[in-house]
């Protein structure tokens, strides 16, 4: 079974926010005009509006400018595939796929902030490795909020994946040091580990993230092997400088977009593109363990632009 297989039905389906509120409105808006300056500051305005930032937004407005004055972008209709042939350029060949150990255990860290959907991306992430096979142990790290555990554990109760735990307020890099050697133990294909929902802000907490990454190193050599940020794409600008801070604080390899389906903004997917190079491997786009897809440029950029 391919792990993370594609569906374009469940990304227009994820997408159907941004594409009703910012495509469709784009395409109204362009439909039998011919191009002028006035019609390109509007598609630039639309842009900013859906997220796609202001770096990535001045590099389109940039090249449709030029082919204008060059006469060859004449109607409003041609930027719609001007934009979509432009949006697959900006990502360059690249693995996006998880970065499973040839030994065991794969050992994936999650990040992010309280209200991010860390939790139920973990689930996803969880729902996907056990469907191809592989068994998984959950690590509760998240030894500061209330409830956090107990609802990571309802989530592995509902998927069968056992989760090793500690004391409410606990140091959350023994909880790390009691999964790896768990995980060890019983030969697992993957563990993930869950930490605290901690505010980029707060560096007592950031510096706690790094000590778990330490332990980690030291039980299992190499890992984490994935380091995943979850970012709330509904968020919006604010998520760029959370994935900032994290990737200082804990070496971000890969960033898993949540919530796209709850938002008219999914251009956040390209600010992040160009505000970092960390890739974004998954997108969540719905509620259930099973909406999650492994993000693909040229695929994304099709959904969101479909008729």
């Amino acid at each position: 079974m391919a792990l993370f297989r594609r569906t374009i039905d469940k990304l227009k389906q994820g997408l159907g926010k941004t594409r009703e509120v910012f495509v469709s409105s784009l395409r109204s808006v362009l439909a039998g005009k011919t191009l002028d300056d006035d019609l390109i500051k509007e598609i630039e305005k639309r842009l900013i509006q859906s997220d796609v930032g202001v770096v990535a937004t001045r590099k389109l407005i940039d090249g449709i400018k030029a082919d204008y004055k060059a006469g060859e972008l004449t109607k409003g209709e041609d930027v719609i595939e001007y934009l979509k042939r432009e949006l697959k350029a900006m990502w360059p060949e690249r693995d996006r796929s998880l970065n499973l150990s040839d030994s065991k255990p794969t050992v994936i860290l999650m990040t992010g902030v309280n209200g991010v959907g860390k939790t139920t991306s973990i689930s996803k992430l969880c729902k996907a490795l056990t469907d191809d096979g592989k068994t998984v142990l959950l690590g509760a790290c998240d030894t500061f909020r209330a409830g956090a555990v107990r609802q990571l554990e309802i989530w592995g109760e509902r998927l069968g994946v056992e989760v090793v735990k500690g004391q409410q307020g606990g140091d959350p890099a023994a909880v790390a040091f009691d999964a790896c050697a768990a995980a060890k133990a019983r030969g697992v294909d993957v563990l993930i580990i869950d930490t605290a929902g901690r505010l980029q802000t707060q560096a007592g907490l950031m510096d706690q993230l790094s000590k778990i990454r330490r332990v980690i190193d030291k039980q299992i050599p190499g890992a984490p092997h994935e380091t995943l940020l979850v970012l709330d794409a509904t968020s919006g600008q604010n998520a760029l400088r959370q994935a900032e801070e994290f990737n200082a604080a804990a070496g971000v390899t890969g960033i898993f977009l949540s919530k796209l389906d709850g938002t008219a903004r999914g251009g956040i997917v390209v600010a992040i593109k160009e505000a970092t190079d960390i890739p974004v491997k998954f997108i969540g786009v719905g509620e259930t363990p099973a909406d999650v897809e492994a993000f693909d440029p040229e695929g994304f950029v099709e959904a969101m632009f479909a008729e």
